[in-house]
């Protein structure tokens, strides 16, 4: 595995263990470059969860891209880091079908986020429907603001 902080191509693993769910394994390692430590997780794949891209390429799923755009939204927000890694690294369980539009995905993706924390939400939102005006902006945080208190339905 190589080391996500020196690149060095050698690691130990120096603990593994089931993760909650049971369908991976937790694995510390310990780079033998650096001496940094970083978690992997290994689960069985047997078929890829393939994503359909707006422009029509197939490509598999990647939980980490997922996990990205995740953090990107959150970044500075009182969201738990595991909440997210959870939701991304389970996702192609959930799903349980070979093929998902990439829109699907940005779609459960707000869903998660929506109850999660406004402003991620929104964050996510605004790169994921691509806001061309300061006025989509404005009606996406009125119709949460909406929701919130109970006025809107969707």
């Amino acid at each position: 595995m190589k080391c996500p902080y020196c690149s060095a191509p050698d690691s130990k693993v120096v603990n593994s263990r089931p993760s909650d769910d049971g369908a991976s394994i937790r694995r510390r390692r310990e780079c033998l470059s650096c001496a940094r430590r970083f978690t992997t997780y290994e689960r069985a794949q047997l078929e890829p969860l393939m994503v359909v891209k707006r422009s029509g390429p197939r490509e598999a799923f990647n939980p980490d891209k997922l996990l990205r755009g995740l953090t990107l939204a959150t970044e500075k927000r009182p969201v738990n880091p595991d909440v997210l890694r959870a939701f991304a690294y389970g996702f192609e369980d959930d799903v349980q079908i070979g093929e998902i539009p990439s829109t699907e995905i940005g779609r459960r993706a707000m869903t998660f986020l929506r109850p999660l924390d406004g402003v991620a939400y929104i964050r996510f939102a605004s790169v994921y429907r691509e806001f061309d005006s300061l006025e989509r902006f404005i009606e996406e945080i009125q119709g949460l603001k909406d929701k919130e208190e109970g006025g809107g339905t969707g």
